[in-house]
């Protein structure tokens, strides 16, 4: 019922610059919270930045300072700035939405994941 189309990954050299997006639509009532996972081989997928419906952002220790999360409440659209990106950072990204999804008395609340954008930091 929900749709995510992500894009703005790629390929960056370390220190370089990368702005992720991803766009919910479908039917949607209200959204509760948006966000960034990202997964490398070997472990487990990590959450770094959340952003609630009343503005409020969380980060992972690791990216504080140096990733920014916003969102167009309008568009339904988060998303990632990412600075000063490091090989660390290389991963797979995807976005997150908590949302209250249907219609009349099928209103539910669904956990919605996006495919996933590959970012890779190398130079």
């Amino acid at each position: 019922q929900v749709q995510l189309v992500e894009s703005g990954g790629g390929l960056v050299q370390p220190g370089g610059s990368l702005r992720l997006s991803c766009t919910a639509s479908g039917s949607i009532v209200s959204i509760n919270a948006m966000g960034w996972y990202r997964r490398t081989p070997g472990k487990e997928r990590e959450s770094i930045a959340t952003i609630r419906s009343d503005g409020s952002t969380k980060y992972v220790d690791s990216v504080k300072g140096r990733f920014t999360i916003s969102r167009d409440g309008a568009k339904n659209t988060v998303y990632l700035q990412m600075n000063s990106l490091k090989p660390e950072d290389t991963a797979v990204y995807s976005c997150y939405v908590g949302a209250f999804v249907g219609q009349g008395s099928g209103v539910r609340f669904a956990d919605n994941w996006g495919q996933g954008t590959q970012v890779t930091v190398s130079s």
